[in-house]
C-alpha cells in the first residue's frame, strides 16, 4: 500500500485544476467578452491579447506545480507503476495526454503573440509585424481550435488522475499485482 504524499498530490492537483479552469475561462469568459465589447476584429483581438497575457504567468506557474507534484507522485508510486497491471499503461498515457496539452498550451502563445503584434496599437508592435507579416484570418482560425483544444486535454488528464485514484485501493492493487505476477509467469 502507497505511503501519504500529500504535499505532492496536492500540488499535482491544484496545478492541472488552475490550468484546465483558466483555460475554460479564458475561452468562454475572456473569449466571450472581447467579442462582445470589442467594435472590430482587430478590437476583440487586442482585448482578448491583453488577457491572455496577464494569464500565461499563472498559467506556465500552474503547469510547474503539476509537473513538479505529478514527478513526487510517480517517484512515490514507482514500485506500483511497475508491479500492478494496468497502472504503468494509464501512467504513459496520462504523460503523453499532458505532454500534448503542454505543446498546445505553447502553440496557442505563439498563436496568440503573433495575433497581438498585429492587433496591437503599439508602435513597435506594429514595425515587429511588418517584418514578420502574419496571416491574421489563419493564425485566429487556429487559435480557436487550440485553445479549445488545452481545456479538453487538461480534462483529459484529470479523468485519467481519478483512474490512478480508483487504481489505488487496496483491493485493485493487490488484484492489480496478482495478474501482473500471474502474467509475468506465462
Amino acid at each position: 500500500m502507497s505511503e501519504r504524499n500529500t504535499a505532492y498530490r496536492s500540488l499535482h492537483d491544484l496545478g492541472i485544476a488552475t490550468w484546465f479552469g483558466g483555460s475554460l475561462m479564458g475561452c468562454v469568459g475572456l473569449n466571450g467578452s472581447a467579442a462582445t465589447v470589442g467594435d472590430t476584429e482587430m478590437d476583440t483581438a487586442r482585448i482578448a491579447s491583453v488577457g491572455w497575457k496577464r494569464w500565461t504567468p499563472v498559467n506556465a506557474g500552474a503547469i510547474a506545480v503539476h509537473l513538479i507534484g505529478g514527478a513526487g507522485v510517480l517517484a512515490a508510486n514507482a514500485a506500483r507503476v511497475k508491479n500492478q497491471q494496468g497502472v504503468a499503461a494509464s501512467t504513459v498515457a496520462k504523460m503523453a495526454v499532458t505532454a500534448a496539452a503542454m505543446a498546445a498550451t505553447a502553440y496557442s502563445g505563439v498563436l496568440g503573440a503573433k495575433i497581438e503584434l498585429v492587433s496591437s496599437p503599439e508602435p513597435s508592435h506594429r514595425e515587429k509585424a511588418a517584418k514578420h507579416p502574419v496571416d491574421v484570418e489563419h493564425a485566429r482560425k487556429q487559435l480557436a481550435v487550440v485553445q479549445w483544444l488545452i481545456p479538453a486535454l487538461t480534462g483529459t488528464v484529470v479523468v485519467l488522475n481519478a483512474l490512478h485514484g480508483e487504481q489505488q485501493r487496496p483491493s485493485q492493487q493487490g488484484a492489480g499485482m496478482i495478474k501482473k505476477w500471474a502474467a509475468n509467469l506465462l
